[in-house]
């Protein structure tokens, strides 16, 4: 359901092959792995409870309320922490592969 109800959760599952993908192709090694496979799934978890918090509040307070509004902010807010996180974590990884290929 939340690939399928969810665009940014398959903007994130796109971005996860890609980055699996580029992991395949620059043979990152199993500690780079285990740090890319930890933070995307730290992503998409994320984006879960988002999903959960948002339809939670929809069916608790169904007219948006001001508080309600907050709530869903706030959980969207952590989900762009996780992917700011997860994006630095790659950086990271790839950065210095990319760098040697110019």
């Amino acid at each position: 359901m939340l690939f399928g109800s969810e665009r940014n959760a398959r903007i994130h599952l796109v971005a996860f092959a890609l980055v699996v993908t580029a992991g395949f192709w620059f043979e990152i090694n199993n500690t780079e792995w285990t740090m890319i496979i930890l933070a995307s799934g730290a992503v998409i978890a994320a984006e879960a409870m988002n999903t959960a918090v948002e339809s939670t509040i929809d069916l608790v307070h169904p007219h948006h309320g001001e508080k309600a509004g907050r709530i869903k902010d706030i959980a969207a807010g952590a989900v762009l922490i996780v992917t700011i996180s997860a994006i630095i974590v790659g950086v990271i990884v790839f950065y210095p592969r990319i760098k040697a290929l110019f």
